[in-house]
């Protein structure tokens, strides 16, 4: 009986040591993809991703109501975690984006293909987020 005992006890204790190994292997939430500006983040549709100038906070979003229609930011799942160089942030509304190096990331309502940059440059403050 002490053997059985001891034998769960050490397939509990491998288990729980090699959980946080599956959660640092997870998928990171974006890809690299090829448009005609070069290589850049795309979300797993293909659709490129920005960056904001002004998200001047590391980890903040300052893109908020109007400009979150006209940008969607590129949200993150209840159960996402940060892995590498992909963090999750939590915008004002009390949603989760996904941010890359600790910038916030975000789609452009008028790309409507996948490649589509129309987004890069507006206002001289959007612009691809690149690799």
């Amino acid at each position: 009986m002490k053997t059985t005992m001891a034998v769960a006890i050490a397939a509990t204790i491998i288990l729980s040591l090699s959980a946080p190994a599956a959660v640092a292997q997870m998928s990171v939430p974006a890809k690299f993809g090829d448009t005609t500006k070069g290589k850049t983040l795309v979300d797993a549709d293909g659709m490129t991703l920005y960056t904001f100038d002004r998200d001047n906070t590391l980890g903040k979003s300052a893109c908020n109501g109007k400009c979150a229609v006209n940008w969607p930011p590129f949200t993150a799942s209840p159960d996402a975690k940060t892995t590498g160089d992909w963090t999750v942030i939590v915008r004002d509304d009390g949603s989760r984006q996904w941010a890359y190096k600790g910038k916030p990331l975000y789609k452009w309502m008028d790309d409507h293909k996948p490649g589509d940059v129309d987004g890069d440059g507006r206002n001289n403050v959007w612009h691809i987020a690149s690799p």
